[in-house]
């Protein structure tokens, strides 16, 4: 399946959530925020959001400084 990941095309499985994703990405444990097609998803949603064909995502990692 296609989706559209940071402005890239990306093949993943179907039926895949966004939770599966992030630890597919290596991201598991990072502070990240997500947005699936315009919508930013919490944290909390990511292991029930499920991601369709041509999906479109923006992830991004958070990076602390001072």
């Amino acid at each position: 399946m296609k989706i559209i990941l940071n402005g890239e095309p990306h093949d993943i499985e179907p039926d895949v959530t966004v939770s599966q994703l992030i630890e597919q990405l290596g991201l598991a444990g990072k502070r990240l925020a997500v947005e699936v097609d315009r919508e930013i998803i919490p944290r909390t949603d990511y292991a029930e959001t499920r991601l369709g064909e041509g999906a479109r995502l923006e992830i991004v990692h958070a990076i602390g400084g001072g």
